[in-house]
């Protein structure tokens, strides 16, 4: 684990990533070394296991950070995820204050939270276990995602939770809790994700967001949202795939 990862985003620096679904430490050490300023693991709905999770951490780190969405807000997960050596985990679906607090308390050790010590690969398998931590409550990263109507009428409440270093938005489960599933260009839509933006502008709480493309996202980064989750590792070898063979075929069509 690296101490860059939440003094870059306590900071305020544009850090662009993009999301690793699948359970292949190859692309986790490609996409590692591609330029990214972090990876977005995600345990919510990737077919990962926690220890396909750490696999994919020991290929990508020290040489980028990773932060770890987890599959379920609860004690074990947090420490799992966390265990495994994680710059930090994504929350998903907290939609009110009395969640964050809980995942802010599982993911600090005593006495900020209540996270239980152990020994495993975040701590050196027991080499590094004092300096882990002793300075764990400093280096991970707790960002909860936004991501619900209900969220959004709650965002106050959340954003004075202490030991929130960031918020990410979820669009599409947004919408599909507004009754309009994958419309996140709709208007409505928007007027809640910008009411999220405006919230945490007021904390200057760090913002981010996923988008399909650098399209998508280019207009949030205007917008000051500073840590962006771009494409996912699915989506790029589809399009890459796609590109190449258009242009196999282009080149090779009958005249």
């Amino acid at each position: 684990m690296t101490m860059a990862f939440r003094k870059r985003l306590l900071r305020g620096d544009q850090l662009a990533g993009t999301i690793i679904s699948m359970p292949c430490p190859q692309m986790a050490e490609l996409l590692s070394g591609s330029g990214f300023d972090w990876l977005f693991i995600d345990g919510e709905h990737g077919p990962l296991s926690t220890g396909d999770i750490q696999l994919l951490l020991q290929a990508a780190q020290p040489r980028c950070p990773c932060v770890v969405r987890l599959a379920a807000n609860d004690a074990v997960h947090v420490k799992q995820v966390l265990d495994t050596g994680a710059d930090g985990i994504i929350a998903p679906l907290v939609n009110d204050a009395e969640t964050a607090a809980r995942v802010v308390a599982w993911a600090k050790y005593p006495p900020l939270g209540e996270r239980s010590v152990g020994i495993a690969r975040a701590q050196g398998y027991g080499a590094s276990f004092a300096g882990y931590v002793a300075t764990a409550n400093e280096r991970v990263a707790v960002i909860v995602q936004v991501e619900h109507v209900d969220a959004v009428a709650n965002i106050d409440s959340i954003l004075d939770v202490q030991g929130i270093d960031g918020v990410f938005v979820g669009p599409y489960d947004l919408s599909a809790s507004m009754g309009k599933a994958g419309q996140v260009d709709d208007a409505d839509v928007r007027r809640r994700i910008e009411a999220v933006r405006r919230a945490c502008a007021g904390r200057r709480m760090p913002i981010g967001i996923f988008g399909a493309d650098a399209a998508a996202v280019q207009p949030f980064v205007k917008q000051g949202y500073t840590f962006i989750a771009v494409g996912m590792d699915s989506l790029m070898l589809i399009q890459s795939a796609g590109r190449i063979l258009s242009a196999l075929r282009a080149d090779t069509a009958d005249p």
